[in-house]
């Protein structure tokens, strides 16, 4: 198999490489929600994230919230932050986690207008775009292969997505992270019937009980409130597209993580320490899985899919790949990698793995996916508990 070859990227402060080079925009409070996303509509070059509840937020969501944020504002991708908010004190305590990162980061509260957000959003605008046109003079410059971390997700599967998309994509990040790259999966409850197959390959005995525990607990906690989980995964789309069980769907499913040992497995949101392939611990719904991937550092994200599903994040290009040839014909423009004509052939995988691999360094290099040119993307932090 041929060498993935280097991609031109952005070089950070603090060693990363973005393959975009936002200015983020982002509102850490419900109030200024709406102000952020004017300023992020008024300036070129700007990706608006914003939360809707901060102040409240105990335990482990209060400490979830935390590291998406800081991990957001860090993520390679942005170039710059500019970090809006209600109180002085509250932004300065996260800019100063950004800071720590290598990442700029300037910072605008409704304090310093007298809670005006018509002041806030002329202030903003006049911020952002310093911000922009100082990132338009940075420039692309060679960077390894070695240097990108890929986020792996699968939506709206079918018998397709098994078969060839996302054992393609697993002989994709098989190549990936021999030659030094990382990916990182999740989805927890679409391991239920595969956990035996993943925990065989974890780096070590602790990994190997974390993957099999992860989603006997998920199960658990659906049944204490009487949800039957095996009555909604697979979800009707799934069923209707021709799956019939979630051991089929997770069988189906970790094949896009390729054959590799599993290195760790990481909390919601939580940053990989290392190269290689990375378990997290995120729910299936792909708002809050792609957002903690985007947490966790990742520039791209892998998405593959049979019956179709249109959302991508904000902050990673996310690359659409679906081997269902009826779907490919109805949703052209979702799609970034065709792979419906390998599926009736003799031996598919190299061919796929091909074209996912020449797509992503595309992509690295600037070329855009069909989300970011329908101006699609957002971004949700999971919740896990109640709020005062």
């Amino acid at each position: 198999m041929t060498a993935l070859q280097d991609f031109d990227g952005y070089h950070r402060p603090n060693g990363l490489v973005g393959v975009r080079n936002h200015v983020l925009v982002l509102s850490v409070t419900g109030l200024t929600t709406a102000p952020a996303r004017q300023i992020g509509a008024a300036v070129q070059g700007c990706h608006v994230v914003t939360m809707p509840y901060s102040t409240g937020l105990i335990g482990q969501d209060r400490e979830v919230h935390y590291r998406a944020l800081v991990g957001l504002a860090c993520n390679p991708n942005n170039g710059a932050v500019l970090l809006i908010s209600d109180h002085k004190p509250k932004a300065e305590t996260l800019a100063q986690a950004i800071k720590a990162e290598g990442q700029t980061v300037q910072i605008l509260t409704l304090n310093e207008v007298e809670q005006d957000p018509v002041d806030l959003v002329a202030k903003g605008t006049r911020m952002a775009a310093q911000l922009a046109k100082d990132l338009s003079s940075q420039r692309r410059a060679p960077a390894p292969v070695s240097a990108l971390r890929v986020g792996l997700k699968c939506g709206r599967s079918d018998p397709s997505s098994g078969l060839i998309a996302n054992p393609s994509t697993g002989a994709f990040i098989d190549q990936l992270i021999a030659q030094g790259g990382t990916a990182i999966f999740g989805e927890v409850v679409e391991w239920i019937g595969a956990e035996h197959l993943l925990a065989a390959r974890a780096a070590s005995a602790e990994i190997a009980d974390r993957l099999v525990t992860l989603p006997a607990g998920r199960e658990a906690s659906a049944m204490t409130t009487g949800l039957d989980l095996m009555g909604s995964n697979p979800s009707p789309t799934n069923i209707a597209a021709g799956l019939s069980s979630i051991e089929e769907k997770s069988l189906g499913g970790i094949s896009k993580t390729g054959s590799t040992p599993i290195m760790g497995v990481l909390d919601y949101a939580e940053t990989p320490q290392g190269s290689g392939l990375f378990a997290m611990d995120t729910p299936n719904y792909a708002p809050e899985h792609l957002t903690a991937l985007a947490a966790a550092g990742c520039q791209i994200a892998l998405f593959t899919t049979g019956a179709g599903n249109s959302f991508v994040s904000g902050l990673m290009p996310t690359i659409k790949i679906c081997g269902n040839k009826v779907s490919c014909q109805r949703l052209f423009q979702q799609f970034d990698v065709r792979l419906d004509d390998l599926i009736e052939t003799a031996a598919p995988l190299p061919t796929g793995s091909r074209r996912i691999a020449e797509a992503t360094l595309d992509v690295a290099n600037g070329q855009m996916t069909w989300g970011e040119i329908l101006k699609q993307g957002d971004d949700v932090v999971s919740r896990f508990g109640a709020a005062l």
